[in-house]
């Protein structure tokens, strides 16, 4: 019969409660229970083995332990265990090794390190016991627990260092500002090392603190952030529900008061004094006024008004959006005659008012402001802004057509010159006397050609010539019947040769350069000389048209082919204008619908002799020849040679103008003057030199005979050489010939020689030359005392 014995597992556990590391006496919280199992002895008597079950209990461990010695935490025993070191206690779980370690003999427990709630608060552990020599587990492996009791080693710490908060001013005790919080990591469940009270430091007595939500508040009514803005305030949580000896931690709240619209405007000075020219345009700044809200943003914009009173037409006062202030301006022209000072009540109101500050007084305020209109030397002025005239185009010149006024607005009232602006009046048809400003004519007035006349008048003071202002008056010329009517157009008229009688021919209409106020009325008739026509009738439509109609059957070409008929015209106004328009009247022949053909009587004697195919051949034929002549000019044309010596003047003139410089007597190829001296010596072959040939001749030679012949007789044989020579072109040409015959009878006129002669010369005989000498006998035949 075999026995089982159990082991038995002993902890020794130790409990310290004092943080001086006072430890206390622990005992045996094991409790095994036995269980007997149904074996029997060997009395034959059934034996009970008691099955053994563990309860383990939490082990506590103080924190932050601060002792030389690690801490003890309990001790590992087995009943097996006989002392003589067979069995191995082993420990494993969290912390198993490093954090706890297990005496492998004895089984005992130490904590190695100091321990951190905060970091871990409960450790799992398992234990075991072995034998050394077969490795075998004696007890199988029970798990146990250690928690680690807090101690208070954390202060609270807030969620922010620093806090920022705004309140608005003016606000009731109580308001709610700003919520802080502060926590503690100290265990909330083991005593009062996590329970933080809130209480205030600095901020007293405008704010207070609630102590357990740490929501901060008001604590004096009617704060005013006109006199401070800005509050710094300290808040302290302490743990240990604020007792002694717990820990603290501190933040900082910055709290801003916001504005209310909660201060009326204030004009610094009840009265404000500037000064304007009478002359100042519409719009003009005169100075800027400003009321004083110690309140910001939209609670500070104003809108300032001038109230009714007087002034008030006279100046107007806007707001700068941007400073806040009242500009003054002109409104209306300014007078200094009339007024001299101007006092004007401007208020200054807040455009965004809080209904819950309005009993504190009205929202604006008012200042007067007093205006000085100071005098300046002004231009004349019109009594209107512009004048209309009328006047008859029939005026006589001289007369008056009208007449303006200006006056000097200053109190010296100087006195005032007019005149007109001539670049109005180009035509200088007005003038105006300089003192009365009385306008009128200068030139006769037509209305047909000039109905308006636009002219400016410029009033000047005499004492100042700068001051002076214009003003446009206008002329309308007012119509007169000057004008007597006359065809509207030239009429081409024509009867038919078949025309019946009482057939209408033309109608005519007439025009007017008059304009009469009642519109045109014209009466037609024939002229009194011949009252009674035969040929046609001239009806009156009645309309300022007039119908003629023919009076008889049937005219002829051949016998009259043209007749005139006058027609007497006038109009209906004052004085009645007429006149007398001839109508020319042709006969013409026409189909049977009265479309004309032809009006011409050399037409008639042509159709009876020639068709229209003929007349074409013979049209065709002269513009065939036309063609040919052309031709043949242009061919003749072409073949004209230019020649080489171009004449300025008149051929006739016998004259060759040259206008290139000779070479001098070194100039062997220029022309050799003593050919025409001596025409002997000419050489044969030389050509023309005023044509150049197509072709070269062979030069005739002549005869020479220039013994003692005359200059007539030598241009005569030179003219027939040219007449016959066959070189000679076919065109007319010039040929210049400077023979020089004997000495003239009245020797040379020339003065060159007179300085060297041994008495003066008589020069009288120049006056019975003729009048083309007679400067030259008055430059030499007068007496020694005139040439002297």
């Amino acid at each position: 019969m075999r026995t089982y014995r159990c082991l038995q597992l002993v902890i020794w556990t130790c409990i310290f409660h004092m943080v001086d590391n006072s430890t206390l006496q622990g005992k045996d919280n094991s409790h095994f229970l036995r269980r007997i199992g149904n074996l029997k002895n060997d009395e034959g008597k059934m034996l009970h083995r008691a099955k053994r079950g563990w309860m383990w209990n939490q082990f506590f461990l103080l924190e932050e332990y601060t002792g030389t010695d690690t801490q003890y935490v309990g001790k590992l025993h087995t009943d097996q265990d006989k002392g003589d070191g067979n069995l191995k206690y082993i420990l494993t779980g969290d912390g198993a090794g490093n954090l706890f370690v297990i005496d492998e003999n004895t089984g005992d427990i130490h904590a190695a390190k100091r321990l951190d709630r905060e970091e871990k608060s409960l450790y799992i552990l398992r234990a075991k016991a072995i034998d050394r020599k077969t490795g075998r587990q004696v007890e199988p492996e029970s798990e146990f627990i250690i928690k680690i009791h807090d101690i208070n080693d954390n202060e609270p710490k807030f969620t922010k260092d620093l806090y920022t908060a705004s309140v608005p001013e003016m606000s009731g005790v109580g308001t709610s500002v700003i919520q802080v919080t502060a926590t503690d990591a100290d265990d909330a469940n083991y005593g009062n090392s996590a329970k933080v009270v809130y209480s205030i430091l600095q901020g007293q007595p405008y704010f207070s603190v609630d102590p357990e939500s740490g929501i901060i508040k008001t604590a004096l009514p009617d704060m005013s952030r006109e006199n401070r803005e800005q509050y710094q305030v300290v808040i302290q949580a302490k743990d240990m529900g604020g007792q002694m000896g717990g820990l603290s931690g501190t933040t900082t709240v910055n709290i801003t008061l916001t504005d209310v619209n909660n201060n009326p405007p204030r004009f610094p000075q009840s009265t404000y004094q500037f000064n304007s020219l009478e002359s100042a345009p519409l719009g003009t700044h005169l100075g800027r006024i400003k009321a004083n809200d110690p309140d910001m943003g939209e609670n500070a914009e104003l809108e300032y008004s001038i109230s009714e009173g007087e002034g008030s037409d006279m100046f107007d006062v806007i707001t700068d959006k941007d400073t806040q202030e009242g500009i003054i301006t002109v409104k209306q022209n300014l007078d200094f005659e009339k007024k001299m000072l101007y006092t004007l009540r401007v208020d200054a109101s807040n455009t965004h008012p809080d209904p819950r500050f309005l009993h504190l007084g009205p929202f604006k305020d008012s200042a007067m402001v007093k205006i000085s209109v100071e005098d300046v030397d002004e231009p004349p002025v019109f009594s209107k802004l512009s004048y209309l005239m009328e006047v008859d185009e029939d005026v006589k010149e001289g007369s008056i057509i009208g007449q303006v006024t200006a006056y000097d607005p200053d109190a010296m009232n100087n006195i005032i010159k007019y005149s007109v602006d001539r670049h109005t009046d180009m035509d200088r048809v007005f003038s105006i006397h300089s003192e009365n400003g009385s306008i009128f004519t200068l030139k006769p007035l037509d209305r047909e050609s000039s109905p308006w006349h636009n002219i400016t008048i410029t009033a000047t003071e005499i004492n100042n010539p700068k001051q002076s202002s214009q003003i446009p008056v206008f002329i309308r010329i007012l119509d007169i019947n000057d004008h007597a009517p006359e065809f509207a157009t030239y009429y081409e008229t024509f009867v038919c040769e078949n025309a019946k009688s009482g057939q209408l021919i033309q109608t005519i209409s007439v025009m007017d350069k008059d304009d009469p106020p009642r519109g045109h009325k014209f009466f037609f008739e024939p002229v009194p000389e011949f009252p009674l026509n035969p040929n046609f009738t001239i009806i009156d439509n009645k309309d300022n048209t007039a119908g003629i109609v023919t009076r008889k059957d049937g005219y002829s070409r051949n016998k009259m082919n043209t007749y005139l008929l006058p027609v007497l015209i006038f109009d209906n106004d004052y004085p009645i204008q007429s006149s007398t328009g001839t109508l020319t009247i042709r006969v013409c022949a026409c189909d049977n619908l009265g479309n004309m053909q032809s009006c011409n009587a050399e037409a008639l004697m042509l159709a009876a002799g020639l068709s229209t195919g003929a007349l074409i051949a013979i049209l065709l034929c002269v513009v065939i020849l036309l063609t040919l002549i052309v031709l043949f000019a242009a061919l003749k044309r072409q073949r004209k040679k230019e020649p080489l010596i171009i004449s300025k003047d008149d051929v006739r003139d016998n004259i060759v103008t040259y206008n290139d410089e000779g070479g001098g007597e070194e100039d062997t190829q220029a022309f050799d003057i003593g050919t025409l001296r001596n025409p002997e010596a000419r050489e044969d072959s030389k050509l023309r030199r005023d044509v150049m040939p197509e072709t070269i001749f062979q030069i005739r030679r002549t005869v020479p005979l220039w013994e003692n012949i005359d200059v007539q007789d030598f241009i005569h044989r030179r003219l027939k050489e040219n007449d016959s020579d066959p070189s000679a072109p076919p065109y007319d040409s010039l040929a210049t010939y400077a023979y020089e015959g004997n000495d003239s009878v009245a020797n040379s006129l020339s003065s060159l020689e007179s300085l060297t002669a041994d008495c003066n010369q008589d020069y009288d005989y120049l006056s019975d030359w003729g009048p083309r000498f007679k400067k030259l006998a008055e430059m030499y035949g007068g007496n020694d005392s005139d040439r002297d």
